[in-house]
């Protein structure tokens, strides 16, 4: 599927002008992505391991990192992106011998993130329609705006029915009781929402912060709207590797890029060439958790 999709990126950009724009990022800049793909690692970890606190179950913090590494390798190599999640929750259950509770302690973490990033992008979007930068948009924007929202009320009023439907089911309820009392412990009560956001606000700018170091060695950084801009249509490429369909995101990652960025009047080889270097520095920064791979979740064994 990867391949498949990565294949037909490439019939929408031209191959010469793609490996230009990427041998335009200079090597020092990879050291700066580096960096900030270690703090990514270390301050999810730090959400991760305060999430399980609250729920329960404590957790040296650099065990959290050790975990969080092998989680996001894995997520790197495997299908879906979201295997390594499952593992990290499946050894730290093994350990603390509450399953579910270790399994809600990463949903929760992972949501925390998701939540922040949703309204980071939508916010972007917004603003870039308002300010008419996306090309053949007014510049009040409010017929877009109007389209964005009938849309998020569309999927609303479909979703919503689907989960009222399968809540219904008496398991499936008392799973959701389990499920809300832990929600409400370790993302809704106080002060863990405050500490949640923040600490997403932060992991999310710091994935942004690789794609403006890489944008800012490619030259495309000139001024501060032009900041706001990158960061803005960055944020949709983030968003975009949620959907579970490929390894670590790629293709998915790259054919948003093409659709993006010529909206922005820009060339669609400009924003893939950010996203393969984005794709290439995060499997690099994963690549310590191959030291954790083997290594057993539960203490003295």
């Amino acid at each position: 599927m990867t391949a498949l999709i990565i294949g037909g990126v490439l019939l929408f950009v031209d191959g010469n002008t793609l490996i230009n724009e990427v041998s335009r990022i200079p090597p020092v800049v990879i050291f700066a992505g580096l960096g900030l793909g270690v703090a990514q690692v270390f301050l999810s970890a730090w959400r991760w391991r305060y999430t399980a606190n609250l729920l329960g179950l404590p957790m040296p913090y650099m065990r959290a990192v050790r975990e969080y590494y092998l989680a996001t390798f894995t997520n790197q190599v495997l299908p879906g992106g979201v295997l390594g999640d499952v593992n990290r929750a499946l050894r730290h259950g093994v350990d603390s011998r509450s399953r579910i509770a270790a399994a809600h302690a990463v949903a929760i973490e992972r949501l925390s993130g998701q939540v922040v990033l949703v309204a980071v992008a939508v916010s972007g979007l917004a603003w870039l329609v308002q300010t008419g930068r996306i090309v053949g948009g007014e510049p009040a924007g409010a017929d877009s705006l109007s389209h964005v929202y009938w849309l998020l009320a569309g999927l609303t009023a479909v979703i919503l029915p689907g989960c009222f439907l399968v809540c219904r089911s008496e398991m499936v309820s008392s799973y959701f009781g389990r499920l809300r009392g832990d929600l409400a412990k370790a993302l809704l009560s106080w002060p863990a929402l405050p500490v949640q956001l923040l600490t997403s606000l932060l992991v999310i700018a710091s994935y942004l912060a690789v794609f403006l170091v890489l944008a800012s060695g490619a030259e495309y950084i000139v001024d501060l709207s032009s900041v706001m801009v990158i960061a803005t249509l960055c944020s949709l490429l983030l968003l975009s590797m949620v959907i579970p369909l490929t390894v670590s995101g790629w293709g998915v990652r790259e054919g948003v890029a093409v659709i993006l960025w010529p909206m922005m009047g820009q060339p669609s080889e400009q924003g893939v060439a950010l996203s393969v270097a984005y794709g290439a520095m995060i499997f690099i920064s994963s690549l310590p958790g191959i030291l954790f791979l083997f290594s057993s979740p539960v203490r003295g064994r």
